[in-house]
């Protein structure tokens, strides 16, 4: 599946009267990147940086285009999930003779050297494929766009050597079956950092399929709105200040960032996340974790008393980021365990995620 983005930019008025009105519309190209049909009704998955300008704007025109179609054809968002990198879109007025879904494999039976290919359209050369193996099945990097910006939440992801380029995002990875194991969505290119353009080398990315397969009823039913990454109903209870243009703001960080006197003086462990506050009913609440009581301090604020987390399903954990990669890629009902000190003493706390946990809000236009 080719994709093609435009965005549409609002033109100024003819100062010499030539025009009718306050001025017009007109798109202009703005990218192209590549997806797969997950069921009969034309439905798309892609990623969501392919559909909003690396993630910077919804006002995009989406066309796609499937091989042997001469035309484009106009497809809408049908729900997004940016923590994930993950579009769900529809093409419109798509002949049915043309919508062919690819079946959807299981992700978690992988093994390092299976087969892997890749599908997109690398560079606009649309229809391209290219062959190589899962490198790794457990590597975990930044995937998505989080709530503070462009960086993502770290999550687990395959790594394969199959050659995937700009232009590849959002295209199926597939198994020697024919089967979807993954979704393209970055690289590591040692040539971008001096270019600005990366290119591939050996080192690909995609999104393991089962992460989608949760997510996908969710933006089947987001009706153009943003599907969340699931949450535990905690604040965080560390924060420091760090400036920006707009003035200084408190950011959450881990227990690590404190001086070892801070530590002591705190009996803090010496890395996990600490917890501010719990909302009342949600995950957190039920499992028994507690907040603290909010101290500020130079630089920041801290809530003294709070339970660290320090291990998640017995992950390291030591930023929110941290935290939320453990329960990322799960779904209503399952559980995470949390390894949880406070005052020194330590226990096992199990978490089970609910209807709360999963939130779909409107998208902003």
């Amino acid at each position: 599946m080719y994709i093609t983005t435009a965005s549409t930019a609002r033109l100024q008025p003819d100062p010499f009267g030539q025009g009718q009105g306050g001025g017009s519309s007109q798109s202009q190209p703005s990218g192209v990147g590549s997806g797969f049909f997950v069921d009969d009704s034309g439905d798309i998955l892609t990623n969501y940086h392919v559909v909003t300008e690396g993630g910077q704007s919804l006002n995009s025109v989406i066309k796609v285009k499937v091989q042997g179609q001469k035309d484009l054809v106009t497809a809408t968002i049908i729900g997004l999930a940016p923590q994930y990198d993950l579009a769900l879109i529809r093409s419109q007025n798509m002949p049915k003779n043309l919508i062919k879904p690819i079946p959807l494999g299981d992700s978690d039976s992988l093994e390092v050297g299976q087969k892997s290919i890749a599908m997109g359209a690398p560079f606009g050369f649309d229809f391209s494929v290219t062959e190589g193996i899962v490198s790794s099945t457990q590597r975990q990097i930044p995937i998505g766009f989080s709530g503070s910006g462009p960086e993502g939440i770290t999550q687990k992801a395959i790594q394969t050597d199959a050659a995937i380029n700009p232009g590849n995002s959002g295209g199926p990875l597939l198994d020697s079956t024919g089967r979807v194991i993954g979704i393209n969505t970055q690289i590591i290119s040692p040539s971008g950092a001096s270019t600005g353009v990366g290119q591939n080398a050996g080192v690909g990315f995609a999104i393991p399929i089962n992460t989608a397969k949760n997510l996908l009823e969710r933006l089947k039913a987001a009706n153009g709105g943003v599907v969340l990454a699931p949450t535990i109903g905690i604040v965080a209870g560390l924060l420091a200040s760090q400036p920006t243009p707009g003035g200084l703001v408190e950011i959450p960080v881990g227990t690590s960032l404190l001086t070892d006197e801070a530590r002591r003086q705190y009996n803090m462990p010496e890395k996990g996340f600490l917890v501010g506050s719990v909302a009342p009913g949600t995950p957190a609440a039920q499992a028994g974790l507690k907040g603290g009581q909010v101290e500020k301090f130079r630089g920041g604020s801290i809530a003294v008393g709070g339970d660290v987390i320090v291990s998640a399903d017995g992950n390291a954990i030591d930023s929110r980021e941290d935290l939320q990669s453990a329960y990322i890629a799960k779904k209503p009902g399952d559980t995470v365990t949390l390894q949880v000190e406070n005052g020194g003493k330590t226990r096992t706390v199990t978490v089970k995620l609910n209807d709360k946990s999963f939130v779909t809000l409107p998208r902003e236009q």
